[in-house]
């Protein structure tokens, strides 16, 4: 697999220069980024996937939601429907997606929407009712038909933006100048112990003047399901399969994973079968089921003979957490008065 990246080196150069172009047409006003008077905050990435964006929105809506009406609007990667798409009580994974379902779930004050072009998405939010104060754009950096008002940049620290190359050689979507265009930056997945001098090492890496923080990924204390919930310390204790479909399971893997663990990886959004199904419970055999939330909403529907719970993870800053929250607020509150 590396070599093949190392062989297609010439089409990564090609992909740069096409995003540069594009990305310059933008800039200079011959393609059109259309604004909007509510604030808008997106969230993404200069790379392809596993820099925890999920989190990184789930932990907006709890900065925001309590004084203002949200809504998450996503494009809704690899749903099973078309167009615009907004949440309600008939919604499922396969309709909305498996990270906007997690959300729709989770946070039922909010309003989650799914659209591929976020201009008609943002138009048809703001048609509501009970319309939005402030809507976050999930997965919307290299989207520049919509000009946001605020972005935030993730980069996870043991896949730094700085460090990788274009696509298909690396993993970035666009140049690492794309940083540019942000407002700040989170590097994400970080060590809890991570020291201030290694956070300055990396800022200088980094190589840009936008202020940099430094989150890392909180384990909750139980496990979940439907019925119940079981503590952390008794799963770890009993054999049980460990399964995920997303980017980097890694750290959900080591975290969790004793000796005599089975684990089971699938492909980032993967649409389980029913012959992954059957291979699931020839693996499982009756012991206990072990997954990431994105996963459970994907795997709920089908029969498992074995339970099955998820991990909640959230994202926590190692430092400067008022700091950051003062720049979301005062931004959405500054854009809120002005409209």
């Amino acid at each position: 697999m590396i070599i093949l990246r190392k062989l297609l080196f010439p089409f990564a150069v090609l992909y740069g220069i096409i995003t540069s172009i594009r990305n310059f047409l933008y800039n200079q006003g011959i393609l059109r980024s259309y604004s909007f008077s509510i604030p808008l905050i997106a969230v993404g990435n200069l790379s392809v996937g596993g820099t925890g964006k999920t989190p990184q929105i789930e932990y907006l809506i709890r900065l925001l939601s309590k004084d203002y009406k949200v809504a998450v609007l996503s494009r809704g990667y690899k749903r099973k429907s078309e167009g615009f798409v907004l949440g309600n009580k008939n919604s499922t994974a396969e309709m909305l997606g498996d990270e906007p379902f997690q959300i729709f779930q989770k946070f039922p004050q909010v309003q989650v929407a799914v659209d591929v072009d976020r201009k008609k998405g943002i138009e048809q939010l703001l048609k509501l009712e009970n319309k939005p104060e402030v809507i976050l754009l999930d997965d919307a950096f290299q989207h520049r038909r919509v000009k946001a008002g605020f972005y935030v940049l993730l980069t996870a620290y043991d896949d730094l933006y700085c460090d990788d190359f274009m696509l298909p050689t690396g993993n970035l979507r666009e140049s690492r100048n794309g940083v540019k265009r942000s407002d700040l930056v989170v590097v994400t997945k970080c060590p809890t112990a991570l020291s201030k001098e290694e956070m300055k090492r990396i800022i200088k890496k980094l190589g840009t003047t936008k202020k940099v923080f430094f989150s890392t990924i909180v384990y909750d204390d139980f496990v979940y399901n439907k019925n119940n919930s079981t503590s952390i310390n008794e799963i770890k204790s009993k054999e049980k399969l460990l399964l995920a479909g997303i980017a980097k399971p890694a750290l959900f893997f080591d975290y969790l994973k004793q000796p005599n663990d089975d684990v089971m990886a699938f492909p980032d959004h993967h649409h389980f079968t029913e012959n992954d199904i059957k291979n699931i419970n020839n693996k499982a055999k009756n012991k206990k089921i072990i997954t990431t939330e994105k996963d459970y909403v994907r795997l709920n529907n089908h029969t498992l003979q074995s339970d099955i719970y998820y991990l909640p993870i959230k994202s926590k800053f190692l430092s400067d957490t008022d700091d950051f929250n003062k720049t979301i607020k005062n931004y959405v509150g500054t854009s809120t008065r002005n409209r």
